[in-house]
């Protein structure tokens, strides 16, 4: 390994080399052996244009999550990540290139998993994401940077979406109109959420924005939910953004650029797995909150089929592709989903009210 990782690890007392750990597709990410082992990244810039505001943000919530966790009588040194300050007290090593590094201790006997294998995976993992909610219900959420401007905000991305179709920069827009309208159709759901959080009828949160199941870690014995990790994304915003976006991944049956649509569907014993998981360590969610789950889930698949069909009319200028149609193929099954979320809501919400139930009566 380079001489220069050498150099970067005495900032943070570390005299040692990393090797080059795991699959991210952000951050560049490297294992440090010892005893403790650590994990060192490299911020990618081009992603957070402004690394220290992304490391105030997980610094004052891991601390928080650090006194809540000793408090409950549980591990700290497990349960939240734990950054490595460098020897002049910062939370982040700046390099003389101007790139930005953070160490934390690794999480030892967990493992995350990018596909979902059987439902037990994601109860698991929604009692991570639940806990992790509940914890930070009394966090400040309005004094956290936004690191990424209005990633969730669905008004903002319909809007975006419209630009694309109105400037049609690659000009594919007359081969898709059928797409266009279906986004177009569904313009009001755009601002149910946003307009709640405005009014106040749903509380502003501290939101993990990115709640795919590799974003868990898993006790490797047991199977619990251990930890949530990769905190680049936490700023204010709804739970729903994190509990409709986790379905939008761990719900579909398929892969999110399948072209074969027949075989993408809501997977509804998944749905039910999560939200059991998700509510049984979430007292601290609202009525309103509750009643918005099966939206929510709809909501932000539509949100990502829309950036998919946005970013193919831009010329696929955003979302990495390998294959000519990749990014329409992706909103395709997204737009698949959602309308079998549709179709299926007042099955969904009748399970939501039944889990809710059992919960609160347990």
């Amino acid at each position: 390994m380079d001489q220069k990782f050498y150099d970067i690890l005495k900032h943070f007392n570390l005299k040692l080399t990393p090797s080059i750990y795991g699959n991210g597709h952000i951050n560049d990410t490297y294992i440090v052996h010892s005893q403790p082992d650590y994990i060192l990244q490299r911020i990618n810039k081009n992603v957070f244009t402004n690394p220290p505001a992304v490391m105030e943000n997980i610094q004052g919530v891991t601390e928080f999550l650090r006194a809540k966790i000793i408090e409950n009588g549980g591990d700290p040194d497990r349960e939240t990540l734990n950054l490595i300050c460098t020897v002049d007290g910062k939370p982040y090593y700046e390099d003389e290139n101007g790139d930005f590094y953070r160490v934390y201790k690794f999480i030892d006997h967990a493992i995350s998993y990018d596909l979902v294998e059987n439902p037990s995976q994601l109860y698991n993992a929604a009692r991570a994401f639940g806990k992790f909610q509940n914890m930070l219900a009394d966090y400040p959420a309005e004094k956290l940077h936004e690191t990424i401007v209005d990633f969730h905000n669905t008004k903002a991305r319909f809007k975006q979406f419209t630009d694309a179709v109105a400037k049609d920069a690659a000009g594919r827009a007359k081969d898709v109109q059928e797409e266009i309208q279906f986004v177009l159709d569904r313009e009001a759901d755009c601002s149910v959420v946003v307009d709640a959080i405005a009014e106040g009828r749903i509380p502003l949160r501290v939101t993990h924005n990115d709640t795919k199941l590799n974003n868990v870690m898993l006790d490797a014995q047991t199977g619990d939910g251990v930890c949530v990790i990769d905190l680049d994304t936490v700023m204010p915003g709804s739970l729903l953004y994190d509990y409709g976006d986790a379905l939008r991944f761990g719900g579909s049956s398929g892969a999110e650029d399948e072209k074969d649509l027949s075989k993408i569907y809501f997977v509804v014993e998944n749905f039910e797995a999560f939200t059991r998981g998700f509510l049984e360590t979430l007292p601290s969610i609202t009525d309103e909150e509750l009643k918005l789950l099966p939206f929510s889930i709809k909501l932000m698949t539509l949100e990502c089929g829309s950036r998919f069909l946005a970013d193919y009319l831009n010329g696929d200028v955003y979302f990495k592709v390998h294959r000519e149609g990749h990014n329409l193929d992706r909103c395709r099954t997204q737009f698949k989903l959602v309308k079998d979320i549709e179709d299926r809501m007042d099955e969904l919400n009748a399970i939501v009210a039944k889990i809710a139930a059992e919960v609160k009566n347990a």
